[in-house]
Order: structure tokens, then sequence, then C-alpha cells
């Protein structure tokens, strides 16, 4: 009984010395975690100050390269057929939309007429479906997975191909999401004065970048100094999306899944909630619906589940474009939250449209349904469908509109 009694005591004092060498090791790690996580955060919030200085920097370099002529450089994109075009292959190559809105915005701040970019955000919502399709493809090889997956990531395909056959026309004739969006910013403006930038706090924070590139651009010809600040930053712009994105996959895919897995399957509108609130979280529509391409194809979540949430990234996206707006100051920083309105509006009236209409609301999701069958009968088929649609439609549309 004493020898027992010594073992039981000495085995104790061995864990709590073994506990007492642990413990100092795991605080260690703790803090060391703790301080990766503050610079990632920080430098998350060094690449959205980069992406608010890129927008001013193209903005003022279409000033300076278009000067008084901005609106006859994009004569050839006044057709509303062609502006959609390109905003469905410039997403489609660069497979972010939210980098193709952002210069969107910024362009409208150097003078791109808002009726002009109006169509080409309406075919960045096109193009950036194409992500997920190609995540799709990862499931060539069963046949009943590809047919879920590929129909998983159409779905978005359809129902924004069938948004903007809805909104477009009407669009063109009425203006309706031009005007509602020009209402909205100028309460948000208000009457006074929009050149603000002296008491403009992100106009004077972004000041010492944006004066510094436009002062080495000077050294340039004017036009020559004016296409290199936009040329610059696109380029800056297409990174520190590209980086964020990164950036919030980690400190952000984890609760982002949590929200996807919890709220698939609720109901419509949590999905759609939940759609919009992942998106916001990441930063991606296409990361977002990439997401949900493998769940689809292991059979874990039908088509019809997953359908809500895809339309709710459409809204969660919006917010690059918003943010890119707040970089501009003067007196056409209305016109670019004016166009950054319009993709709001246009996704937030698309889902309230065609998923609230009982005889529109199914479409997308017989069309995907249709395309992923024959899809996974015929592979290449799946490949027509990628590179037609983004690619050679687009590409052939505006090479016969230009002639005409």
């Amino acid at each position: 009984m004493r020898s027992s009694f010594h073992e039981d005591v000495a085995m104790a004092e061995n864990i709590n010395s073994a506990v007492q060498e642990v413990l100092p090791d795991q605080r260690r790690r703790v803090k060391v975690r703790r301080k990766g996580t503050l610079r990632q955060w920080l430098t998350l919030a060094l690449l959205v100050y980069f992406l608010i200085c890129a927008v001013s920097i193209i903005g003022n370099g279409f000033k300076i390269a278009a000067g008084e002529h901005a609106a006859q450089l994009f004569e050839f994109a006044v057709n509303p057929f062609i502006g959609l075009m390109i905003g469905i292959v410039a997403t489609a190559l660069i497979q972010s939309s939210s980098t193709v809105t952002s210069v969107i915005v910024a362009f409208v701040a150097g003078g791109l007429p808002v009726a002009t970019a109006v169509p080409m955000i309406m075919g960045a919502n096109i193009g950036t479906t194409v992500t997920n399709t190609l995540v799709s493809l990862g499931h060539v090889r069963d046949k009943a997975e590809f047919r879920r997956a590929f129909s998983a990531a159409t779905v978005h395909d359809f129902f924004n191909l069938l948004a903007v056959a809805v909104f477009l026309p009407i669009e063109i004739i009425f203006h309706p999401l031009e005007k509602l969006a020009l209402s909205a910013s100028s309460m948000l403006y208000g009457d006074a004065d929009l050149s603000m930038g002296s008491v403009n706090i992100i106009g004077m924070a972004t000041r010492p970048i944006t004066s510094t590139v436009e002062n080495v651009a000077m050294n340039l010809p004017t036009i020559a100094g004016g296409i290199a600040m936009i040329v610059f930053g696109i380029a800056v712009i297409f990174l520190a999306i590209r980086y964020i994105g990164a950036l919030l996959r980690v400190l952000m895919v984890g609760r982002a899944k949590n929200i996807m897995h919890n709220a698939i399957g609720r109901g419509p509108i949590t999905g759609i909630a939940s759609g919009a609130m992942v998106t916001f979280l990441v930063q991606s529509s296409s990361t977002t619906t990439s997401l949900m391409v493998p769940l689809a194809g292991s059979g874990t979540f039908s088509l019809r589940q997953i359908y809500p949430f895809t339309l709710g990234t459409n809204i969660g996206t919006t917010f690059t474009a918003l943010l890119a707006a707040t970089a501009v100051t003067g007196a056409t920083a209305i016109l670019a939250l004016e166009i950054a309105l319009v993709h709001l509006f246009f996704n937030l009236f698309a889902v309230a449209v065609i998923f609230g209409l009982p005889f529109l609301r199914p479409l997308p999701v017989k069309g995907a349904e249709w395309l992923g069958r024959i899809a996974s009968e015929r592979k290449v088929l799946a490949a027509a469908w990628v590179l037609g649609v983004f690619i050679a439609i687009p590409a052939i549309l505006i090479a016969f509109t230009t002639l005409l």
C-alpha cells in the first residue's frame, strides 16, 4: 500500500513536471501564432491601401492621357453589346471580377461615361463564373461526379446570362439602374461641393503615393506618362486583389466554410445571405463558388440547395467596387460611386426578380442540369462551353460589331 502510494505521488509529480515543461512551449506557440495573424492583418490593410491608391492613379492617368478627349477613347464601346463583351472577356482572362470592376470604377473617375460602363459591369458578372467552371473539370474522371460538379458550376453561368438578358435591354432603353444609382450617390454626397480633396481623409491618405507616381510619370511625354500610370495602376490592382484574396483565404476561409456548411440547405433566404457574407469575408466570388463545386460533385449538397448560395455571391462581390469608389475625390467622385452602386443594384434586383418570380426561378437550374448531362456524356462539350461562352463568342461579336 505504502509503495503504491509513493508511486502515485511520484507519477503525479512527473505529470505536473511534464505539464510545466509543455505550458511555456504552448504559450510561445500561441504568441507566435498571434504575431503571425497580426502581421497578416496589417499586410491586408496595406494591400487595401495600395488598392485604393491604384484606383486613384488610374483615374488620374486616364485624365492625363485623354485630356479633353476621354470619351472619344471609348467610342468603340458606346455600343452596349461591345461593352458587355469587353467585360466578359477581360474578366474571363484575368479571372477576377473584383479587378475588372475596380478598373472600371477608375476609368469612370477618369472620364469614361457611366452609360458606357454599365454593360461592362454586367459583362464582368458573367466572366467571373469561368473560374468555378474550370474547377469542375477536375471531376471529369467520374461521370456522375462530373455531371453534378459541372451543373453546380454552370448554374452561376446561366443565372448571370439570364440576368443580363433581362436587365440589359431595359437598361439600354430606360436606364433605371443608372438613374437609381445616381440618386443614391447624390443622397450620400449631398449638395456640398464635391471638390473636397483637402478634407477627404482617403484622398489625404493616398496623396503621398499618387503624387509620387504622377511626378515620376511626368518625366515622360504627357500621353505616355498617362498611359504608364494606367498600366501601373492596373498591375497594382491585379496584384493587390490577388494577394488580398490569398490572405483572406488563410484568415477567413475556415470561418467561411463553417458558415457555408451550416447555411446551405436551410432555405433560400439563408442561402443567399450566407453566400453574400462568405464572399464578403473572402472578397472573391470565384473562391466562394469554387468551394461549392466539390461539395456538389461529392453529392453532399444538391444543385437546388447550392443555387441560392450562388446568388448571394453576386451580392457579396460588389463590395470591392464600392471600396474602390472611395479612392476618388473631386467632381468625378459621385460618378465613381454611381457605377459601383450600379453593380450593387444590378445584382440585388437580379436576385429579387429572377429568384422571386416562380416562372424564372427554375430556369438556371434546368439549364445547368441539361448542360451537366450533355457534358458528362461528351466531355469535349464542356471545354467548348468554356471557350465559347467566355472567349470565342464575345471576341467574334466584338470583331463583327466593330466592322459594321
